[in-house]
């Protein structure tokens, strides 16, 4: 019998519950308010099973396991067709945009952003040197897969570097210093290496939009200082149902995202560019948004693309090859990690970290990795340089490192800082 969802007869109602007729649809093409439904269930319950076991299992892995579960590859109850993808992909771009908002541009600079810069670039070497080894695919492919292993999910660590309270001691700081170049590094080199064009072509369009940004940067800024009564105006439209700031923020996100497209970028920097863009205006002074969009982010947009990525997620295809999805896993930990740990061990700086201890939980911190991850295998996939199932392991790994490296990570922390009882004489 051909499923009929919210439109099914009174006489069928009565003998199916509401979860029969949800789960029914999937016999055929879930609908797009059925997808969304289990979306918003799934973003529900994520953050409470998250608090449950204390932040040891963060949020986000729970959206991409239970995606992955309610996905076309599991149970089919939910999709991404019907325009829940152009959703997801707003939540693309608003996580990255509070991701280059959250980013203080003074953490690339100095010597310690000198060193963190130096170390991505060796870390994203080995592991280009590590799957080609490994594997017999084209250097494209190796450098897609080498760019998601360097990466660091710097807006998935926050809210953990929070929890644990360390965000504003030497190691928090070592962290966010790693985490800055982790994730704008590879957001640059997805742009300049997995093109059609050739290097300098990409670094020419690369500079161009970077001017570009510059410009639409530059307009907003020098309005404002120059009419701040047009400040004054805005922040009496900032609340009720004009909501005026947080509209512009959007449509500055879109501009940016609609920029990368036209110059055949990817749209993760634009986002990124305009949440830099975003953090000038606000530190001039203007409008404060980021309560609001945070909530649009995290409340509704962020979920949904992290939950529609699980759906992407061939969990089939990880249980034909635990052996790759391991090998990711190590290989991250490797290429990342070590390299991030030598340079704390062997590069003297002020800010060194001086313990053993601390060095192995940066190092953790620093190889924990899933929003690049998940938007270079997209970019890989749709350029037919990783198949589908290659894709769905690689982002299984990212999952892992999320659920695994912090969770160490904090518990070598705990370790050292409990006190140690003297014995008795």
């Amino acid at each position: 019998m051909p499923a009929r969802g919210f439109g099914a007869p009174a006489s069928r109602c009565a003998t199916m519950t509401c979860m029969d007729l949800l789960a029914s649809e999937s016999v055929g093409d879930p609908s797009p308010i059925v997808s969304l439904f289990w979306i918003a269930l799934i973003a529900v319950i994520a953050p409470l099973l998250s608090r449950l076991v204390r932040g040891y299992l963060p949020d986000v892995v729970i959206l991409l396991v239970a995606g992955a579960m309610v996905g076309p590859h599991v149970l089919g109850w939910a999709s991404s067709a019907g325009g829940v993808d152009l959703v997801s992909e707003l939540g693309l771009g608003m996580l990255f945009l509070l991701a280059g908002y959250e980013l203080d541009p003074r953490l690339l600079r100095g010597r310690s952003g000198r060193t963190a810069w130096v170390v991505w670039i060796v870390c994203l070497l080995f592991a280009f040197v590590i799957v080609m080894v490994a594997t017999n695919t084209s250097n494209s492919t190796r450098v897609a897969v080498a760019i998601a292993l360097t990466s660091t999910a710097l807006g998935t660590l926050l809210p953990i570097l929070k929890q644990a309270g360390i965000l504003d001691s030497r190691l928090g700081r070592a962290v966010m210093t790693h985490g800055a170049v982790g994730e704008l590094g590879p957001i640059v080199a997805m742009s300049v290496l997995l093109t059609s064009r050739d290097a300098g072509s990409a670094v020419v369009v690369v500079v161009l939009f970077v001017v570009a940004a510059v410009v639409v940067g530059f307009v907003p800024v020098r309005m404002l200082d120059r009419m701040p009564d047009l400040g004054a105006g805005l922040a009496k439209l900032g609340g009720g149902t004009s909501q005026l700031p947080v509209r512009g923020v959007v449509l500055l996100l879109l501009v940016l995202m609609v920029v990368a497209e036209v110059f055949d970028l990817d749209v993760v920097l634009g986002a990124f560019a305009a949440g830099m863009i975003l953090r000038r205006l606000i530190a001039a002074g203007h409008p404060d948004v980021d309560s609001s969009l945070e909530a649009i982010g995290y409340g509704l947009l962020i979920p949904v693309f992290f939950v529609v990525s699980g759906m992407g997620i061939d969990v089939a295809a990880v249980g034909r090859n635990p052996a790759l999805w391991v090998w990711f896993v190590v290989t991250i930990a490797i290429a990342r990690g070590v390299p991030v740990w030598l340079s704390e061990r062997f590069v003297p700086r002020a800010d060194t970290l001086p313990t053993g201890r601390e060095r192995v939980e940066l190092a953790l911190y620093a190889a924990t990795g899933l929003p690049i991850i998940v938007a270079v295998t997209q970019v890989a996939t749709q350029a037919g340089l990783l198949t589908a199932d290659v894709a769905s392991i690689l982002v299984a790994a990212g999952a892992t490192t999320v659920l695994a490296f912090p969770l160490v990570a904090r518990l070598i922390g705990a370790t050292e800082a409990k006190p140690v009882t003297p014995a008795h004489e």
